[in-house]
């Protein structure tokens, strides 16, 4: 039953990603339980323009659970406290009246604020363009069934396909890792027949993006498939890894003259 709430967020404010920063208190009455999270925000902004103030920017785009461009991280948790839930599915019924609501962006030197909890999370896409994708010419396309596939690695490539890019798992790690992002990502590819032309040089290639963007290492907290709304599991790092380490062994420059 619909019912009408209360509640006072404390909303993280920046300018840019040179600016400090800080915490702006908002009172949010009259807020409907039918209403989803992003469309409590977007009363606030209303209530905000009407008295000449600064809307709150926030990312946001498909508003159906699959774009991951609005994770935010609501009272310490990103994408909120339901599991399995992404910010723009998540509903003010999770909330009591009264609540106070800490609002923040994801948090990583690899993520600069642009605006308030707006975040940069281009290097998700740096990440993708050294190989995330199949680039061997596969021709005209087959009949059903003509490239057999396991039932397994097909069911294994589609929940690691799930992954949205929203960065909830960088939010959640205390190292601020992306490992669980790329992994889903080379996962998905090194399961398929289709990704096996390039599947260690894939490994190699995204893995050292990683690194190069600044995000940290993975020890192991597991905090990251916790948050993850989409299910991705640490099955899909342990087979990074084991793909990184067979590229980094078998891996061989090329030669001036095009061989080996």
């Amino acid at each position: 039953m619909e019912k009408h709430i209360n509640v006072k967020l404390h909303v993280w404010r920046q300018k840019n990603a040179a600016d400090k920063g800080h915490f702006q208190d908002l009172e949010a009455p009259g807020i409907s339980t039918e209403m989803s999270f992003l469309e409590m925000l977007d009363v606030v902004n209303e209530s905000l323009i009407h008295k000449g103030e600064e809307p709150i920017v926030v990312d946001h785009d498909c508003r159906e659970g699959i774009c991951g461009a609005c994770n935010l991280v609501i009272n310490g948790r990103p994408h909120g406290p339901k599991e399995r839930t992404t910010t723009c599915q998540l509903h003010m019924r999770s909330f009591q009246d009264g609540d106070d609501i800490t609002i923040e962006p994801v948090r990583a030197d690899a993520f600069p604020v642009i605006k308030d909890l707006m975040v940069d999370r281009s290097a998700f896409d740096r990440i993708i363009a050294k190989g995330g994708f199949v680039s061997v010419p596969t021709g005209s396309c087959c009949d059903a069934n003509a490239l057999p596939v396991k039932k397994e690695n097909a069911d294994l490539a589609m929940d690691a396909a799930a992954c949205i890019g929203c960065g909830a798992c960088v939010a959640a790690c205390p190292n601020a890792s992306a490992m669980l992002f790329v992994a889903a990502k080379i996962s998905h590819l090194a399961l398929l027949p289709q990704g096996q032309p390039e599947r260690y040089t894939r490994a190699r290639a995204m893995v050292t993006q990683m690194d190069a963007e600044g995000f940290g290492t993975c020890t192991n907290h597991g905090e990251c498939e916790a948050a993850c709304p989409k299910g991705i599991t640490l099955d899909n790092i342990a087979r990074m890894n084991r793909d990184y380490i067979k590229a980094s062994i078998t891996y061989r420059p090329e030669s001036a003259t095009g061989g080996f």
